[in-house]
């Protein structure tokens, strides 16, 4: 029987959170009376967390594996998730327990009422440093003002999208994957509810400063133009400041003096300035120029060493021809991508 609801947690290194997460989701979606499954998407995981999501697989066939060849991420690792799931409502929640499924049933009561996605709203973070809390919400307000998209403050990945939603989902091949802002570019009627973010049950942050820059850079790159607009605009100003500064100093050289700042000194700095925005600006533009060489190789998103509990559903199969129908040029790829899904 299809299941109405689908939750999906990725997992990377998780064991000793996974059995205190299916616990929890079990008390919660058992008060729906609603069929329902839980896929567990393993990203490369090194510790036991693959053998304990085999194990509940077993003891309770509504928990359903996916195991990834290696570690795709965080991000990709979801966008596996939302593929598999069969639910009419798919919910996605990390494996760490720091968003409370206790919410998922308040999003289900907005998603009755017809609404198409319900994001989870963070009013307070804890167990978490202030440099933590601060660069998050600055980057989130960041995002709101520089993107093309309005992405709702203060949110993660912690929500629920109906099937419409997952299905357009599923129809966009992009590499360099920011999950919140592709739902908010899809559309539809949205919502949010708001609750306490918990400090995590177990283990540490999948996500340390190095991961969170990349995070923010495929933010910006993927819903803005805007640091390509900065480019132009810092070019015009510092050609205006040139074209402004050779009769500038070539008047007070005629006042004070030859010996006026100093020839060699003043060429020098200059020549560092503009080196330096130069290369700042290389690198804003290689950014953009790798994430379309990243979509023109064509690769598939994730390769899946095995899946188990999805006998009656091919996702692989669906999730080719759903992509397939935007051009003939994308049934390539998704050949590979179910290859290695049947493998």
């Amino acid at each position: 029987m299809k299941p109405r609801y689908s939750i999906v947690a990725p997992i990377y290194n998780e064991e000793g959170n996974i059995h205190d997460l299916y616990e929890r989701i079990c008390k919660v979606m058992d008060t729906t009376g609603d069929a329902w499954e839980l896929v567990l998407v393993n990203d490369g995981s090194r510790d036991r967390s693959p053998q304990l999501m085999e194990e509940l697989a077993v003891k309770d066939p509504r928990v359903k594996t996916v195991h990834f060849a290696r570690n795709f991420g965080h991000q990709t690792a979801v966008t596996a998730g939302i593929d598999y799931a069969q639910g009419a409502a798919v919910v996605l929640i990390d494996a760490d327990l720091q968003d409370p499924p206790e919410v998922i049933l308040e999003m289900i009561e907005r998603w009755k009422a017809g609404y198409h996605v319900v994001y989870a709203v963070r009013e307070a973070r804890k167990g978490e440093s202030w440099f933590k809390i601060y660069t998050a919400k600055l980057f989130y307000r960041i995002v709101y003002r520089i993107t093309d998209v309005q992405i709702p403050l203060d949110t993660g990945d912690f929500r629920l999208m109906d099937e419409k939603v997952a299905d357009v989902l599923r129809r966009m091949p992009e590499h360099n994957r920011f999950i919140r802002g592709m739902t908010s570019w899809i559309g539809f009627r949205q919502t949010g509810v708001f609750y306490v973010r918990e400090a995590r049950h177990w283990g540490e942050t999948k996500y340390p400063l190095r991961k969170m820059v990349r995070f923010a850079l495929d933010a910006i790159t993927s819903f803005s133009y805007f640091p390509l607009q900065i480019m132009l605009s810092f070019s015009l100003l510092l050609g205006t400041l040139a074209v402004l500064a050779v009769p500038i100093i070539s008047l007070l050289r005629l006042i004070v003096g030859p010996e006026f700042l100093g020839g060699q000194v003043t060429t020098i700095a200059l020549l560092l300035l503009l080196s330096s925005f130069q290369l700042f600006f290389l690198f804003i533009m290689g950014q953009y120029v790798a994430r379309i060489y990243d979509e023109v190789r064509r690769r598939p998103l994730y390769v899946v060493a095995r899946a188990t509990g999805f006998e009656a559903h091919d996702p692989a199969r669906r999730l080719a021809q759903q992509r397939a129908d935007l051009s003939p040029e994308a049934r390539a790829p998704e050949q590979s991508l179910e290859e290695n899904s049947n493998g």
